[in-house]
């Protein structure tokens, strides 16, 4: 089995996904990635309430966006950050 490292993953995700996501329509022709990305572990036993989650993520940003949920997830975990660098 072929292993990669987070970082090589996350980059092979990104160039794969941003050559798909300029193909849908003319204007996502100047779509990019940010520069950073952000990954969490997964309990086996937390995997169906994190499936889920996903699945409802679009009510989820209805009340809140995608920044404040990341905060939130980086603050739960004890993660520290700059906001300077957290987002480009």
């Amino acid at each position: 089995m072929r292993t990669f490292s987070q970082a090589d993953l996350i980059e092979q995700i990104k160039k794969t996904s941003s050559k798909w996501i300029k193909t849908l329509d003319a204007r996502h022709r100047g779509f990019f990635w940010q520069r950073g990305y952000g990954a969490f572990s997964v309990s086996p036993s937390q995997l169906e309430a994190v499936l889920e989650y996903v699945d409802e993520q679009q009510e989820h940003h209805r009340t809140r966006t995608f920044q404040e949920e990341y905060r939130e997830l980086l603050r739960r975990d004890g993660v520290d950050f700059d906001e300077r660098y957290v987002w480009d």
